[in-house]
């Protein structure tokens, strides 16, 4: 007998067919002589719904209460599917966040996962029910509902199943697993069986919707190997672990981010300290900044140059005239119509010439490229955002070619 958690995303709820589908992926995996816990989304598009009438309300509402709201999605799908479950005679118990033992911070609706007190699960576990979880939500020191940010039922899955130390988590999507880019964009895209933790987290993390980044690190962190598999169809999908088989695979993916502004602060005084006082800054402010670029001006100047995610732009606009008041704000750029395409892949670090494959395969489209980034694992670099789809399909038939097995 294994304990597997099994983790459902809103499209795959998204009505009652869609449920009664979950429902009995779950039934078979209980009948298959597993103790099964499984973590919900809210269905399709109501977290977006909720918000859209929090703004209506009171577009300056608090972080606290709109946790409130939100938490109310999972509490619906919890409900469905386990109503869905007692129709097909499984024991099953619904519970909410707190209710499965989530302990928070109190960082309201981006909250971190302080622990898991997993007595009440263990004990409905003990009388071999189905345990069906909300995922996204917990409890913070002054008993208050908080939410972990979009995505986060991947993180609340991942979380319960290292705590619980499960065999297997699996998530379920729409897609059948994670391609060599989105299949709904490029149509050659390549299923992979398998993908190390460190280059699943870097596509996370530059645009790649199957899978939240918190979570990768997470199941890194503790060991929790996962597989990303469809909902819709049953086949296999692919296995997120620590190490891979394919050693010769160069690059596994190639993704866009779209959510991307560009920053430039020019003509700052060239001095020590002028980069921290900046950055310092955009940290205290949450801010996570990407692509640096620090080149040199004219007469005792220089240029700073900084990528953010396009909600925080104006956010970070304000930091810089906060700590440069003596600049002209013509001096401060911010450009949002820009995209980031990046690839990724443990192997490109001792195969030289990547990049050049990827500059090339730019050039040959056509394409200019505004910024450069590169780490061990990946290249990024900020395109045109009208040129980001011809960007992606280009450098995907540059290392993807049609007819290979991946």
């Amino acid at each position: 007998m294994a304990l597997i958690v099994q983790k459902f995303g809103g499209s795959s709820v998204a009505d009652a067919e869609r449920v009664m589908n979950v429902a009995s992926i779950v039934a078979d995996t209980y009948r298959d002589g597993n103790d099964v816990i499984v973590v919900v989304s809210a269905q399709g598009d109501t977290t977006d719904d909720l918000i859209a009438k929090a703004e209506e309300i009171n577009p300056k509402h608090s972080r606290r209460e709109m946790d409130q709201l939100l938490s109310a999605g999972e509490q619906i799908s919890i409900s469905l599917l386990a109503m869905a479950l007692e129709k097909l005679r499984i024991p099953v118990i619904s519970l909410l966040g707190w209710q499965a033992g989530f302990k928070t911070n109190s960082q309201y609706t981006m909250a971190r996962i302080k622990k898991i007190d997993v007595d009440r699960v263990n004990s409905e576990l003990d009388k071999n029910k189905v345990i069906v979880v909300a995922g996204f939500q917990g409890l913070n020191k002054y008993d208050d509902i908080t939410t972990l940010g979009r995505g986060g039922s991947d993180t609340s899955a991942v979380a319960l199943a290292a705590a619980l130390h499960a065999d297997k988590c699996q998530i379920f999507t729409d897609v059948e697993g994670v391609y060599t880019a989105d299949p709904r964009k490029i149509p050659n895209a390549q299923k992979l069986k398998e993908i190390t933790y460190d280059e699943m987290l870097e596509l996370a993390t530059l645009g790649a919707q199957v899978l939240n980044n918190r979570s990768v690190e997470m199941a890194k962190k503790y060991h929790v190997e996962l597989e990303v598999l469809s909902s819709l169809n049953p086949i296999p999908g692919t296995m997120v672990k620590e190490v891979t088989k394919m050693e010769k695979m160069l690059i596994r993916g190639v993704t866009k981010d779209s959510n991307v502004a560009r920053l430039s602060v020019l003509r700052l005084e060239d001095k020590p300290g002028i980069a921290f006082n900046l950055f310092s800054k955009l940290a205290a402010k949450k801010i996570n900044v990407d692509i640096i670029l620090q080149s040199s001006g004219r007469r005792g100047t220089k240029d700073i140059t900084f990528t953010v995610a396009e909600d925080n732009a104006e956010l970070a606009r304000d930091c810089i005239m906060e700590c440069f008041p003596e600049i002209e704000e013509d001096n401060v750029i911010v450009d949002k119509s820009i995209a980031k395409v990046s690839i990724v892949g443990a192997g490109m670090e001792t195969h030289p010439g990547t990049a050049s494959r990827m500059f090339d395969a730019l050039y040959s489209a056509g394409i200019n490229i505004e910024m450069i980034s590169t780490s061990e694992i990946k290249i990024s670099v900020l395109v045109d955002q009208d040129m980001a789809d011809r960007a992606v399909s280009a450098v995907h038939a540059e290392f993807f070619p049609e007819g290979r097995e991946y």
